[in-house]
């Protein structure tokens, strides 16, 4: 049976083992995924030893995106401008890296009937999170993507790296300068019950608002924006869920249905 594992620290907490069983489930796909746990300093090892046990592919989370790009023999065009890999698959004594991330968070706003073609986005965040989605965003066509950040030299490398004049910055205080149909938070606040310092004058009756963290309740940016009156708000449960799904893909050949997990992890979530 081909084996797959995901690489973090730390991992415990993982949902992806009962997200990609179930994928195998109902695409008919006989395979064992597991979780790993890796010491920061031995991550390429574990990888190494995995394929030497006959491992047919990993996903990596944080800390080790950076280091399995750098482990990689050959990476996709998004996992170098992510400059991340979330997803490894081992063939012909190759290791291929890919990154999934942003992909998972188109599928999942799709999903959620998002308008994204010439709309105007605004992006919280330049760090790894953000880096990851610009790519799969900008190919759906966005009139525009503003990147706020608090340092802003930060944003304007990203700027510099993708090279796309549909692409701008500007610091979290400056954001209320223009309207958007979708604001993303790609910032860590909302694991410390923080709220990116943006005005509530940006969200309006038709502003659609995104957070790539999820939870048992609202985090404290899509309560805030639900608050304002945002249009609709979503956690970034989807996104975990896209993400997984695009990787079974790449493994397999085969793009699982998603709503079901979702679904079962909400009712799981909503138990915890």
């Amino acid at each position: 049976m081909d084996k797959y594992l995901v690489f973090g620290n730390p991992i415990k907490q993982s949902r992806s083992p009962y997200i990609h069983q179930s994928f195998a489930t109902t695409t008919n796909q006989e395979l064992n995924y597991q979780s790993q746990l890796a010491e920061p300093d031995e991550f390429a090892t574990a990888v190494l030893q995995f394929i030497a046990n006959g491992g047919k592919g990993a996903n990596v989370t944080a800390p080790f995106k950076e280091q399995a790009l750098v482990l990689s023999d050959e990476v996709t065009e998004r996992a170098r401008l992510a400059g991340a890999v979330n997803t490894l698959t081992f063939d012909n004594g190759k290791i291929y890296g890919d990154n999934t991330d942003g992909e998972g968070l188109v599928q999942d706003l799709l999903r959620n009937k998002v308008q994204l073609a010439n709309s105007n986005i605004l992006l919280l965040g330049a760090g790894g999170a953000a880096k990851g989605v610009i790519l799969p965003l900008l190919a759906q066509h966005p009139s525009s993507i503003v990147i706020a950040n608090r340092t802003l030299s930060k944003a304007q490398a990203l700027i510099e790296q993708f090279n796309d004049s549909r692409l701008s910055v500007c610091g979290f205080e400056q954001t209320s300068a223009k309207t958007y149909d979708l604001i993303i938070n790609a910032t860590s606040a909302s694991l410390s019950g923080k709220l990116p310092t943006i005005s509530s004058s940006l969200i309006t009756e038709n502003t659609v608002c995104y957070d790539m963290v999820y939870g048992k309740a609202l985090t404290p940016f899509l309560a805030w924006a639900k608050a304002q009156g945002a249009s609709k708000v979503i956690d970034g449960l989807g996104m975990l869920v896209g993400q997984a799904a695009e990787s079974f893909r790449v493994w397999r050949g085969v793009k699982p249905e998603v709503e079901t997990v979702i679904e079962q992890l909400q009712a799981t979530l909503a138990q915890e």
